[in-house]
């Protein structure tokens, strides 16, 4: 998505294994480069890589518990004290391929994920200086055979095939006698109601357990007090379901979804539509056109800008200024409304796009351009911020909405010829 606090990472699947997208528009801001991308597709692995819990360890000593990670098995160890850890070590699973996500750039990650500066103004300038994200987050399971199902989980194995939550990490045992625990920062999903589509509405934020149990969110985003167990829902992946991992938000797609979501061609079409249109700025009468998608960070002379208060559509100006401390605050010429005053960007990522609808509405403040339903769809989603705070954000270039409904229709003149 590049939805990166929203930068956004999107999964979804394709074919036989899941997909996934990154919420950049299109393109981290800085390039695709390895296993950091803007979007990634999950094929079905050529030998299957899943585990599965097997053998439970109750260690009393540090030296009898790094004998048992150094077995070459995958394990988690959750550490009650000094004196007492116990270790789960996980066997192999045929029928399961695992997908590891986080901020490590080891070998076990297979999407490595960054913090996303708000407006994706990602540079050398605007670096985090101490990421929230996990070196590893979280682990996606999904099964070999159909329906494919897909499964997450919070914490993801490290080089040396170990998940460590230590003293001070949310742990517990269950009822049933099996442990399970929190991630510092958590790993938060949202599954919308009426799945993603144009009558979708946002659901409910959960978090997600190591185990792969589904909690009530915690007070703050790293309280050591665990939320309640919602016996009633699950770790499946659904299509459009949101998985944040405090720094980055990703958006999960099924094949299904895609199949049912505009193509990037589909977009393609509709920008030419708009142009061949041949809006015109209601003041300089000059013809307005979209940049071709593979220009989107290039404002050109024929750029259309708009008055996000109002809606109203227009070419670059110089005037309208209120004042001097307020840059980008203007009076519209046409209705005499000030606010925002910036340049239209068509939002090129199509798995955002909840249905096929024409490109009429922006969202506020930053310009980026979708349907209506898409648009009205994300000003309505609360997306986590900080440790315990939400808002809706573009999910184009993640920046934080405003204004009375997050966005504004566009109102554009045709020519006068």
């Amino acid at each position: 998505m590049v939805l990166q606090e929203l930068g956004l990472l999107c999964l979804d699947q394709l074919g036989e294994g899941p997909r996934a997208i990154v919420w950049y528009n299109g393109s981290l801001p800085n390039g695709d480069r390895g296993r950091r991308k803007s979007r990634f597709a999950l094929y079905k692995r050529p030998k299957a890589n899943g585990v599965k819990p097997s053998t439970v360890h109750v260690i009393s000593t540090p030296q009898a518990s790094k004998a048992i990670s150094c077995k070459g098995q995958h394990s988690i160890s959750y550490t009650l004290s000094r004196n007492q850890t116990v270790v789960v070590e996980y066997t192999h699973d045929k029928d399961t391929d695992m997908f590891q996500v986080g901020r490590s750039t080891e070998s076990p990650i297979d999407f490595v994920v960054t913090d996303t500066i708000s407006g994706s103004q990602n540079n050398d300038e605007t670096q985090i200086t101490q990421s929230t994200i996990s070196r590893f987050a979280c682990r996606i399971v999904c099964d070999r055979n159909p329906p494919y199902t897909a499964r997450i989980f919070a914490a993801g194995f490290d080089s040396s095939k170990n998940i460590f939550l230590g003293e001070k990490a949310a742990k517990w045992k269950n009822p049933d006698g099996h442990m399970d625990g929190l991630t510092t920062n958590g790993v938060l999903v949202m599954h919308p109601k009426g799945g993603f589509t144009e009558e979708s509405k946002p659901g409910v934020w959960r978090e997600i357990s190591v185990c792969g149990d589904v909690y009530t969110l915690r007070e703050t985003r790293s309280a050591q007090q665990r939320g309640k167990l919602v016996e009633n829902e699950t770790n499946i992946l659904q299509d459009g379901s949101l998985i944040d991992l405090c720094g980055a938000t990703l958006l999960w797609r099924t094949a299904d979804g895609l199949f049912h979501t505009p193509t990037q061609k589909h977009i393609e079409a509709l920008r030419q539509e708009i142009n061949a249109a041949r809006p015109q700025c209601p003041v300089g009468l000059n013809t307005l056109a979209f940049p071709s998608i593979n220009r989107k960070d290039v404002v050109e002379e024929k750029q259309p800008w708009a008055y996000l208060s109002c809606g109203h559509v227009h070419g670059y100006h110089n005037w309208g200024h209120r004042s001097d401390t307020e840059a980008n605050e203007r009076e519209c010429p046409m209705c005499r409304t000030v606010g925002p005053y910036v340049p239209l960007w068509l939002g090129c990522e199509a798995g955002f796009y909840v249905d096929a609808g024409p490109p009429t509405h922006a969202f506020t403040p930053c310009g980026h351009v979708c349907s209506e339903k898409s648009a009205k769809y994300w000003s309505q989603i609360p997306l986590p911020h900080g440790t315990h705070a939400f808002h809706a954000a573009c999910p184009f270039c993640a920046a934080q909405l405003s204004g009375e409904h997050n966005c504004v229709k566009l109102i554009f003149q045709g020519p006068v010829d």
